[in-house]
């Protein structure tokens, strides 16, 4: 098991935890003084009043909620959000309300979840000719809908 350290900016924020016993992702919770509301299509940054010290080789992956997006279309703008292993500021998660309601955040609420997984790192090397492949450069729906 691999220990991440979390700093609380205030004593009453809530830390991550898993929900169940195989959650591959800790629920994060919009720690806010008050309400928030996210307008159709509106986005919004919302703190959760933690800092996080992550092991090198590793990254935090801020992820959606499934239950959050099907309920009321509320989504992690640019998910996966990375959260490199040198980076020690505030943890925040940025919303997009993509139903056509005004959604509103809690304190308290979870809003997102975060994954610790593992970083590869490469060499990068310019090659002047790529070896073949089967598919080749087939892109955007080559191999099927």
């Amino acid at each position: 098991m691999v220990s991440v350290k979390f700093f609380k900016t205030d004593p009453r924020v809530t830390l991550p935890r898993y929900e169940s016993e195989n959650a591959s992702g800790m629920d994060l919770r919009a720690f806010i003084e008050s309400d928030i509301s996210i307008p159709p299509l509106g986005r919004s940054k919302i703190a959760t009043g933690l800092k996080v010290e992550i092991p090198d080789g590793l990254e935090g992956q801020v992820r959606p909620r499934s239950g959050l997006a099907l309920k009321t279309g509320l989504t992690v703008l640019n998910s996966p959000g990375t959260i490199d292993s040198d980076y020690r500021g505030d943890l925040e998660i940025i919303l997009v309300n993509i139903s056509d309601q005004d959604v509103i955040i809690k304190n308290g609420e979870r809003i997102a979840q975060l994954v610790i997984s593992p970083v590869c790192r490469v060499s990068v090397t310019e090659a002047d000719v790529l070896s073949p492949s089967r598919r080749g450069s087939g892109g955007f729906g080559s191999t099927g809908v």
